[in-house]
């Protein structure tokens, strides 16, 4: 078993707890909030919260330190890459610190004027309230995202990848324990607990590498300015992306309630398989496309990306097949009423439809990274906001809240494309399938039709579904199957001195 795809594994297996205990928590969350006023309050006011996290800890720091840090550990050494990542902890804690006191004093502007115009007073005024304890969840996670980085740069991925269910298991408590007393502001306690043990589950790993915290913030350090130099257009790539959320809830608070939240359930299913096929793999293959960067070794770069690539494909295109056509009993486990289950389920096929986009942008995103190129998926985020919101404010008008998430999957599947057209030209053979694309589409259709078939065959319930999906799924793995045993046994190519 190479060394990526049990890397892989791990990480997939505890995204995969993660995800479970995420779908528990919806689960509970709509059994008791449905898609209510409550509820739309809530997801709304963590859209700037969520902003900031993206673009100070996990996401845009995160990627931007990832590449420098794997370049220290082969050309200086643990120490000074440890050092490097004090640096840059130091001045996420202060700016998040910072612009968390500046998001408190500003909430009720941004709630009444950017985030949800088409809420009532009084949901507004309780967007506002959790909005601002969710900042100190948010400044929690300005250290541990970094952490999370600084572990995955030494190829350390076991408790990174526990700590989202850590996370998830803290809004679980939330739900069931502070909720009956604190309503809606229990699932926020909830998530400052998440938080916290996000955090305390990696500290053991930190040891084991020899972190040594450094307190200070030399402006002038080469390392740091690296960093920052790639941090610029990250961030604003990260704002982009997160525009998404912002421009999807402005517009669906002004579509009559249950929109808002009917569009985050949506995008939580395709997440799901996404997260488990893209992210898992994306986060493992960066360290080593930064390693191969540094080193010069393309070719094994592009080796690397195309293994990854063709494996995306392969379980992409028939996980979207299955649930697209058999995931209506599944939903019915939010215990909503008809209309919701329409409302979720149509938002969910929408998503769906760009899961492949998504899953490929997550690792071709990350191979500019790697090779230290954060101007290129800059412009092609800021082409991607410009183009959802045309299509979402279009859309919108006539397929209501079904519209965003259609726009959503057509501004994101441009976007991979011109990010895989554009590496084509500095890493060729990255494409090359080799018959994948029509193998796996024929297993897809397949396992579709036949998932629709028992569907309409079994009894109605979600033990039922589940089989059926199940059932439609093995039926696509021998389709699928040269591609994942080609990551099992892929080889790392011979590096050069």
């Amino acid at each position: 078993m190479s060394r990526l795809f049990r890397n892989s594994l791990i990480v997939a297996v505890f995204f995969g707890l993660d995800k479970i205990l995420a779908l528990g928590r919806q689960i509970l969350v709509a059994r008791q909030f449905g898609l209510s006023y409550q509820m739309d309050a809530f997801n709304a006011a963590n859209n700037i919260p969520d902003l900031l996290s993206a673009l100070i800890s996990g996401g845009a720091l995160g990627v931007a330190l990832i590449p420098v840090l794997s370049e220290y550990l082969e050309q200086r050494g643990r120490a000074d890459a440890w050092r490097l990542f004090s640096y840059v902890l130091n001045l996420a804690f202060l700016v998040t610190g910072s612009l968390s006191i500046l998001l408190a004093i500003f909430a009720r502007p941004l709630i009444a004027h950017l985030i949800a115009p088409g809420f009532p007073p009084e949901q507004q005024t309780l967007a506002v309230h959790l909005m601002r304890l969710d900042l100190l969840a948010i400044l929690i996670f300005s250290i541990s995202g970094l952490v999370m980085a600084g572990l995955q740069a030494n190829q350390h991925f076991l408790l990174p990848a526990i700590a989202p269910a850590m996370y998830n298991g803290g809004q679980i408590f939330g739900i069931v324990v502070l909720t009956p007393h604190f309503g809606i502001f229990g699932l926020v306690y909830g998530v400052i607990l998440g938080a916290l043990l996000h955090l305390g589950v990696q500290v053991p790993a930190l040891g084991r590498y020899r972190f040594r915290w450094v307190p200070r913030l030399p402006w002038g350090d080469a390392g740091l300015q690296k960093v920052l130099a790639l941090m610029g257009p990250r961030v604003a790539t990260m704002f982009f992306i997160q525009f998404f959320f912002l421009a999807r809830d402005n517009l669906a608070s002004r579509l009559g309630e249950g929109a808002v939240s009917a569009l985050n359930y949506g995008w939580f299913i395709m997440q799901v398989p996404e997260t488990l096929l893209g992210s898992a793999l994306a986060i493992v293959l960066l360290p080593t496309l930064a390693e191969y960067a540094a080193l010069g070794a393309w070719q094994a770069f592009g080796a690397a990306f195309n293994k990854a690539a063709r494996f995306l494909v392969a379980t992409s295109l028939p996980a979207v097949a299955v649930l697209a056509v058999g995931l209506q009993p599944l939903i019915g486990l939010l215990g909503f009423d008809a209309q919701g289950v329409q409302m979720v389920l149509w938002a969910a096929r929408a998503y769906l439809l760009g899961m492949l986009s998504h899953a490929l942008l997550e690792v071709t995103s990350r191979s500019f990274y790697a090779r230290q190129d954060a101007r290129t998926p800059f412009f092609a985020a800021a082409l991607n906001a410009a183009l959802y919101l045309l299509f979402a404010v279009t859309f919108a008008r006539v397929l209501g809240h079904l519209g965003i998430a259609l726009a959503n999957t057509l501004a994101f599947t441009i976007e991979t494309i011109l990010l895989l057209a554009l590496l084509q030209r500095h890493v060729p053979g990255i494409l090359r399938l080799d018959g994948t694309l029509a193998r796996t589409l024929a297993g897809a259709l397949l396992a579709g039709a036949l998932t629709a078939l028992l569907g309409r065959m079994l009894p109605d319930g979600v033990l039922w579904g589940a089989l059926a999906l199940a059932v439609g799924g093995l039926a696509a793995l021998p389709a699928l199957w040269p591609e994942v045993r080609a990551l099992i046994q892929w080889e790392e190519l011979p590096l050069p001195e």
